[in-house]
């Protein structure tokens, strides 16, 4: 952690949170001890990122995808979510951390719901990191639901389509009002983006690591963090550029 450079630092940290069940099965059990086991994971990592610095964290915690998943794992990944939600309140509330949520709300159990209503209620005056979880989220569900959004206000006069650029496309996203991820990590050795925030991550720098996320510690968080750190962001201009300043 001494070696990390505080003024280079990613802003938005987003993982893609895989392995659970690849862990289980390793260590021949169900995988909803693998999800537990993750949990445990989820919560050492928000500390950490907390407590380095990183002012929003996102967390790929369930895909639109994964309701298609046998029916009592997905009961279980729902009853386990919501007793997650419930226990970290006063963590967060200690810790200084806000809590918001993205993805189908509509979809996720009226329970779930709401403990998310009750957490985000609680946590909205902390001024520390803010930790997002996507929940029933698919990145290609949400731009089709901010292009007919926009269709919707352009009929309805509420904006000028000719005035229709990135900034005001993105004001129609889920993730309106936070920061594009600087970095993205994802576990487990699987090298895909897995329909998360696809229009977000246009520049993000991606880190992939075969650690299935059970085994991912704080260790494993620097070095992602190291690994950033040592690289040089361009944004489609040259070395050169940069380093003129021009």
């Amino acid at each position: 952690m001494r070696r990390l450079k505080p003024d280079r630092l990613p802003r938005h940290l987003a993982i893609i949170m895989d392995g659970n069940g690849r862990w289980a099965k390793q260590r021949m059990l169900q995988r909803i001890v693998g999800h537990q086991k993750g949990v445990e994971t989820v919560r050492m990592i928000v500390e950490e990122c907390s407590k380095v610095g990183i002012a929003y964290l996102t967390l790929f915690a369930f895909s639109s995808e994964n309701w298609l998943r046998p029916k009592t794992e997905v009961q279980a990944l729902m009853a386990l979510l919501k007793k997650y939600i419930r226990s970290e309140v006063p963590r967060m509330m200690q810790n200084n951390v806000r809590f918001a949520v993205i993805g189908n709300r509509h979809e996720l159990p009226q329970g779930v719901n709401k403990e998310i209503d009750e957490a985000i209620a609680t946590t909205s005056g902390n001024s520390g990191m803010q930790l997002t979880l996507a929940l029933s989220y698919g990145s290609r569900r949400e731009i089709l639901g901010a292009v007919s959004r926009i269709a919707a206000d352009a009929t309805a006069g509420k904006i000028d389509p000719s005035n229709l650029d990135e900034k005001l496309f993105a004001g129609y996203l889920y993730t309106d009002g936070i920061p594009d991820p600087d970095l993205l990590i994802r576990t487990s050795g699987e090298m895909r983006i897995s329909n998360f925030l696809l229009w977000q991550l246009a520049y993000t720098e991606l880190y992939f690591t075969d650690v299935n996320w059970p085994d991912f510690d704080s260790l494993q968080l620097y070095k992602a963090l190291k690994d950033y750190q040592d690289r040089e962001r361009r944004f489609g201009l040259t070395s050169e550029q940069l380093r003129s300043g021009k």
